[in-house]
């Protein structure tokens, strides 16, 4: 029994030493991609797009992550994940260099195309990280992707506030440094990361299981135990990535927030994230369970987003028209994002919207583990692939759908529009999730217990 007890223990511990190349590389290469992510909206919108166009752009990159996730997951099957990893980060590398150098709107976005159908390579990824763990840490090792993705979130924003201040708010600065990033993760992964999948097991294709990637989508959602939840994951994602696409111009029109000013708003909500999805949300789910949190974090999420359309339209102390009309406006482009005066500053609209990321933000935290992992409990052990890849689907489908839809909103129906319709469209969410999605199925037991 002693003899059996240190086998036991050491099958239940994560093997660090061995997914840490992973989780830096991981980490390294979304250093890169959140550098860029507060100024993307500001930065087409200097080359003189519209709401809507810079929703097509928004669309670019995830629409691209949705066709060339399955390829680029089959691929490393098939050769391996280092080559995939490395060929995938090449293409995120030249895509952040076109980015730097762009001189047109076009160009803006082959860069969101090349960058897009490279950034599937997180599937390979998490493919490395299931090749390093046993069924025991699996969920361990998987969740330091999502570490990775919120110190990313954290990080990124910062420097590239950084970066703005010091290059005087020049906007290929963090698309270059986004570029060194990527790079150095290229390096990292040739000379430190070791493949994981032996040259025996490429290759091979599970009995049964040839399905198409929309089949798999398909097959999930017949399944009536996680239909539902495959249908709040899309939903809530419509909802919220609506908000992190249009936050900067909301922002910048009601509050007069340059790049800078909302990289450093960025860094507030991606520390809130990381805190939820890092310390709180494990314990939170021990004690309440999973389904409760979905609750919590669908109201949470509505209640912020309704607190964000109502922000005062007061500009920070700060603001000057003139000089973020210069900092935006292209030799070639006028800028067609609303300004606002400088008839009201102060510090009231910029706590407002502070506060009212909070609540967001723990909400977006809570949302997508804990529908994922009632996910993985409410199917057989056969089945938790197919579905988690149907969820990972369905989020990159609605990430490439809500810019297009935010950007006609934010243009159509004024800067509220997006936030306030979405905040109400969760609250609905919210009710057919709590009629929808049932208890687990312990009636049976509970007399014994009393």
């Amino acid at each position: 029994m002693s003899a059996a007890s240190p086998t036991a223990s050491s099958a239940d511990k994560l093997d660090f030493k061995r997914v840490l190349p992973i989780f830096i590389i991981v980490l390294v290469d979304l250093l890169g991609l959140t550098v860029i992510i507060p100024l993307l909206p500001l930065y087409a919108a200097s080359f003189g797009a519209d709401p809507v166009t810079i929703g097509l752009m928004g669309s670019a990159y995830p629409m691209m992550q949705f066709l060339a996730a399955p390829i680029l997951g089959g691929l490393s099957d098939r050769f391996g994940r280092k080559p995939v990893l490395v060929v995938s980060q090449i293409g995120t590398f030249i895509g952040f260099i076109i980015l730097g150098f762009a001189t047109t709107l076009p160009i803006v976005f082959l860069s969101r195309i090349v960058d897009g159908i490279s950034g599937g390579n997180i599937v390979t990824a998490q493919a490395a990280i299931t090749d390093s763990t046993t069924e025991r840490t699996r969920t361990q090792g998987l969740g330091l992707i999502g570490a990775a993705f919120g110190l990313g979130f954290t990080l990124g924003p910062a420097i590239a506030g950084i970066a703005l201040a010091v290059s005087g708010n020049d906007y290929r600065v963090p698309a270059f440094i986004a570029a060194g990033f990527s790079l150095l993760s290229i390096l990292l992964t040739i000379f430190w990361f070791k493949e994981t999948l032996p040259a025996e097991k490429r290759g091979q294709k599970p009995e049964g299981r040839k399905r198409s990637y929309l089949g798999n989508i398909t097959r999930a959602l017949a399944n009536p135990a996680v239909s539902i939840l495959l249908v709040v994951i899309f939903l809530q994602q419509l909802v919220f990535n609506g908000y992190e696409n249009l936050f900067s111009l909301f922002s910048l029109s009601r509050l007069g927030l340059n790049a800078a000013g909302n990289a450093l708003v960025f860094v507030y909500i991606g520390i809130v994230l990381v805190l939820v999805q890092g310390k709180y949300i494990g314990p939170l789910s021990r004690k309440y369970g999973e389904r409760k949190l979905i609750f919590w974090g669908l109201g949470l999420v509505a209640v912020g987003l309704v607190i964000t359309a109502i922000t005062p339209a007061v500009t920070v102390p700060w603001y000057s028209a003139a000089e973020i009309q210069t900092e935006l406006t292209n030799s070639t482009s006028a800028i067609q994002v609303p300004l606002p005066t400088n008839e009201a500053s102060g510090w009231i609209g910029l706590l407002w919207i502070l506060v009212a990321s909070t609540p967001a933000a723990i909400g977006a935290g809570l949302l997508s583990p804990s529908i994922n992992s009632l996910i993985t409990k409410r199917v057989p052990s056969s089945e938790i692939g197919v579905s988690l890849g149907a969820s990972s689907s369905l989020v990159s489908l609605a990430n490439a759908v809500t810019p297009l839809i935010g950007g006609l909103l934010f243009q159509m129906l004024g800067t509220t529009a997006p936030f306030l319709i979405g905040g109400i469209l969760l609250f609905g969410v919210l009710g057919l999730a709590a009629s929808r999605i049932k208890p687990a199925p312990t009636a049976a037991v509970a007399p014994a217990t009393k």
